[in-house]
């Protein structure tokens, strides 16, 4: 372990001296941990950080750099679609992307390293139960979504397959994400297959540039965000992992959208047969000032512009036909080859933007009392999982439907969008159209038939309340062996066991 000395010396070169006094005052254990944790930081890096931080935040401080005059939406060539494509061709890309995960060759990858503080909890996310019939989490939702794919994988080719689950977490993460799997028998999942590993935790900073000490004898430390794991892939030995199992294409999502379609085969599909390193799923803005990124090209360069540094004019262009010029919604769901995973990690991880987020810092102040702030105080500097897009050398993105594919749980209850109850009535509402369309009818409490309606609106439930577990349909297909002409009555649940008794002559 670093000694008292080596730490002094440490923090002496990068300048952050402050964070040990208090040291006098502690006990051996408390000194000992806070050694560790110190023994973490390489002066360098730390200084670096540091100074970092308080030069972006400065410069955030200021008006948004426009990148307006250097844009243009991605070329028509280099984009797929769910709705614009025929279904000859969504369905090679289908069995394209069945084929891979049958051969072993796809992984999915979860980031999963953020706490759900806006949500109102001080668990990870995916632990979150937004109150379906079944009662399911997130990560169960998700783990059956990977049997179910796995499943189809292995009818369609005959042979059993693995997608292996890489979980990215965190400090705050880790430990309560392999609790929550262990004590739920990792959703049916083999262990092997799910490998978790946690991303680095990074110092926040005050605005004159020194660390913020969280207690006497801990500094307050945040996940170095989503992009942070290109890092992390290195120093988790994952991509190792990934070369031992044959994996050659990674599907990589948040953890918040309940509407993922894990290693989907048919993006999956779509990005191999266009022989892409790297691709992005976009869904079509709802309107102009929406506050998602755009993925289009700058200076030709693939990226992700902020919604904060469009001008309105920019982001209200349209086509002749209507349509938004700067349509391409990102939804951080990803394709990558490990290949390009590979590059990345070893060429231009350091070269990735840090990001400034001006939050309000828990702090001790100088006698040792712990301060939570009214207002911001401190910066915490992150990297996005989408700036690597620049390094693409084929770069595509795949447009799907919003109201299939990405419904995001991000606040509490009594917020306007992405809470329990939206995302909650956005998979509902799905697998009432999937059930209708499979030519089932629902009655009411009384035995009388609910008139049936494909569109609904976003902010009350869906005429009938109906969930399918992802073990029987992963999106949808094989229901009408099991509906077909079956009166249900609402609220219904269909599992693997009443899905059996369902079937014609059970």
């Amino acid at each position: 372990m670093l000694s008292f000395e080596e730490a002094t010396a440490r923090l002496q070169s990068a300048g952050q001296t402050h964070v040990l006094r208090f040291w006098s005052e502690l006990s051996a254990e408390e000194k000992d941990v806070f050694l560790d944790e110190l023994s973490q930081l390489d002066p360098e890096e730390l200084s670096q950080h540091c100074r970092a931080a308080a030069e972006a935040a400065s410069r955030a401080s200021g008006e948004e750099e426009r990148l307006d005059t250097h844009m243009e939406p991605v070329a028509a060539e280099f984009i797929g679609s769910v709705c614009k494509s025929d279904k000859e061709t969504l369905k090679q890309w289908d069995d394209e992307g069945i084929l891979q995960i049958a051969e072993n060759r796809v992984a999915v990858l979860l980031l999963a390293g953020g706490q759900g503080t806006r949500l109102g909890v001080s668990y990870p996310k995916g632990m979150y139960n937004v109150g379906l019939p079944s009662g399911k989490t997130l990560y169960q939702i998700q783990a059956e979504r990977i049997r179910k794919v796995q499943e189809l994988a292995t009818e369609k080719n005959g042979s059993k397959c693995t997608v292996p689950w890489y979980i990215m977490t965190s400090e705050f993460t880790l430990e309560p994400t392999e609790k929550f799997f262990k004590e739920n028998g990792y959703f049916g999942l083999d262990p092997s297959n799910v490998i978790m590993f946690e991303q680095r935790m990074i110092p926040a900073v005050s605005f004159d540039g020194k660390i913020i000490l969280e207690k006497k004898n801990k500094i307050a430390m945040a996940p170095d965000g989503n992009g942070g794991l290109y890092r992390a892939l290195v120093d988790n030995n994952v991509l190792e992992d990934m070369e031992k199992r044959g994996v050659q294409y990674v599907h990589v999502y948040c953890v918040d959208n309940i509407l993922v379609k894990l290693a989907d085969p048919v993006f999956i599909g779509f990005c191999v047969s266009k022989g892409a390193d790297c691709g992005a799923k976009v869904v079509e803005k709802a309107y102009p000032a929406e506050p998602v990124g755009v993925v289009c090209r700058v200076d030709g360069i693939y990226q992700v512009v902020e919604y904060s540094e469009l001008k309105p004019e920019m982001a209200e262009q349209r086509h002749p036909g209507g349509e938004l010029v700067y349509s391409s919604g990102n939804i951080c769901n990803h394709f990558f080859t490990r290949d390009f995973l590979q590059e990345v990690a070893q060429k231009f991880q350091g070269q990735l933007k840090q990001h400034v987020a001006i939050k309000k810092v828990p702090f001790v102040d100088e006698d040792g009392s712990l301060v939570k702030p009214t207002k911001p105080n401190g910066i915490k500097m992150e990297k996005f999982v989408f700036d690597v897009f620049q390094f693409s050398k084929k770069f595509v993105a795949f447009e799907v439907l919003r109201e299939e594919e990405f419904s995001p749980l991000k606040n509490a209850d009594g917020a306007p969008v992405d809470t329990p109850t939206t995302v909650r009535r956005s998979l509902l509402a799905q697998h009432y159209r999937w059930t209708v369309q499979a030519g089932a009818n629902f009655l009411d409490e009384h035995g009388n038939p609910i008139t049936p309606k494909l569109r609904t609106a976003q902010d009350v439930d869906p005429p009938a309340i109906c969930e399918i577990s992802p073990l029987v349909s992963y999106f949808g297909e094989g229901l009408d062996k099991v509906l077909k002409q079956k009166s249900l009555k609402s609220p219904f649940l269909l599992n693997e066991n009443n899905a059996k008794s369902l079937l014609p002559n059970s």
